[in-house]
C-alpha cells in the first residue's frame, strides 16, 4: 500500500506510554512506521512517588515537570509526535479533583470524542491502540474516559455525518486494547524466587488477575526490552528506580522476562488470523515480525 503506516495510541496521564506498549512502539519507530501518542491530562494528580523528587518546587510545579517527563519518555520511545488533548487530570475516585470542571472526566463526552476524532482523521492511522474495557484492578476515571472515548472515536473517525468540522473522514482499519497479562506477571515471581529474592507479588492476586483468554496478539521485544524501564526512569516523579516491580530484578534477567507485548484485537475492518504477531497484520505486509 502507498499510504505511510502510522500508529496513534491513546493514554491518560504522562507515563502511561511508558509502562504500556512502549517497546511495541519503540519497534514499529524503528522500521520506519509513523507514531503518534495522544496524552489526555497533565498529570497534574499524580502523587510524587520517587523521594528524591519529593520537593516542594517539584509540587508546586508539578504539571509542568510532568510534562518535561514526558517529552523525554516519548523520545526514549521513539514517538513522532505527542499530541495533549488539553484536559486536567481527574484524580483517583472520590477526590476533590475529580469536581473540577476542567477535569477530563468532568467534560461532556461528546467534546472529547471530537478531540480524539481531529487527531484520527489528521494522523490517519491504521492502527488505533487504547485501554480495555476492564477496569476493576484500576478505576481511574481517567482511563475509563480514555476507553470510552477511543471506541467512539473508531467508530466515528470514518462517518461522514459525524463531527463534520473535525477533518475529511477516515476508517481506522484496527482497535487494539493494550495487555498487561498474568504470565509477565507470573513470570516475574518466579524468577524472583529463583533467585532467592523477594517478590513483590502476591501468588492469590497472580491467580485473580490478566486476560490471558482473551489476548489475540503478541508482538516480541527482541532489541527492543530495555525501553519500557529506560521510559520509566524519564518520569521521574512517577516512578522510584528503586521500585521492585519495575527494577527488582537485574537488567540482564528483566530482558527474559516475558519478552512480549500483548493485545487484544478490539475491533478490525480488515481480515487477519488470529493470534496475530504483527499489529499491521491484514492492512499490509510488514516486517515487525
Amino acid at each position: 500500500m502507498d499510504e505511510q503506516l502510522s500508529i496513534l495510541a491513546v493514554h491518560a496521564h504522562p507515563d502511561d506510554e511508558a509502562s504500556k506498549g512502549a517497546g511495541t512502539i519503540a519497534k514499529y519507530h524503528a522500521r520506519g512506521v509513523h507514531t503518534v501518542l495522544v496524552t489526555c491530562t497533565g498529570g497534574e494528580e499524580g502523587d510524587v512517588l520517587n523521594p528524591a523528587m519529593d520537593l516542594p518546587e517539584v509540587h508546586a510545579d508539578i504539571g509542568a515537570v510532568r510534562l518535561r517527563e514526558l517529552e523525554r519518555a516519548a523520545q526514549i520511545i521513539g514517538y513522532d509526535e505527542v499530541v495533549m488533548l488539553g484536559y486536567r487530570d481527574s484524580g483517583m475516585p472520590g477526590t476533590a479533583a475529580n469536581a473540577d470542571p476542567r477535569a477530563f472526566a468532568a467534560r461532556p463526552l461528546a467534546e472529547a470524542v471530537e478531540r480524539l476524532v481531529t487527531e484520527v482523521r489528521r494522523v490517519r492511522p491504521q492502527v488505533l491502540i487504547t485501554y480495555g474495557d476492564d477496569h476493576e484492578r484500576y478505576p481511574h476515571p481517567d482511563h475509563i474516559r480514555v476507553h470510552e472515548i477511543s471506541v467512539a472515536a473508531f467508530e466515528a473517525a470514518g462517518d461522514s455525518e459525524a463531527f463534520p468540522e473535525a477533518g475529511e473522514p477516515y476508517e481506522v482499519s484496527k482497535l487494539y486494547y493494550s495487555v498487561w497479562s498474568r504470565g509477565r506477571m507470573v513470570a516475574a515471581h518466579r524468577k524472583f524466587l529463583e533467585l532467592g529474592l523477594e517478590s513483590p507479588y502476591e501468588e492469590h492476586s497472580l491467580l485473580a488477575s490478566g486476560d490471558e483468554d482473551k489476548i489475540t496478539t503478541s508482538i516480541s521485544l527482541e532489541g527492543f526490552e530495555d525501553i519500557r524501564g529506560l521510559a520509566l526512569l524519564a518520569h521521574e516523579t512517577q516512578v522510584d528506580p528503586s521500585s521492585k516491580h519495575w527494577f527488582g530484578l537485574p537488567p540482564e534477567v528483566m530482558r527474559t522476562i516475558y519478552p512480549y507485548d500483548d493485545y487484544i484485537l478490539a475491533r478490525t475492518l480488515v481480515d487477519t488470523t488470529l493470534p496475530e504477531v504483527d499489529l499491521f497484520a491484514g492492512v499490509a505486509v510488514s516486517t515487525c515480525q
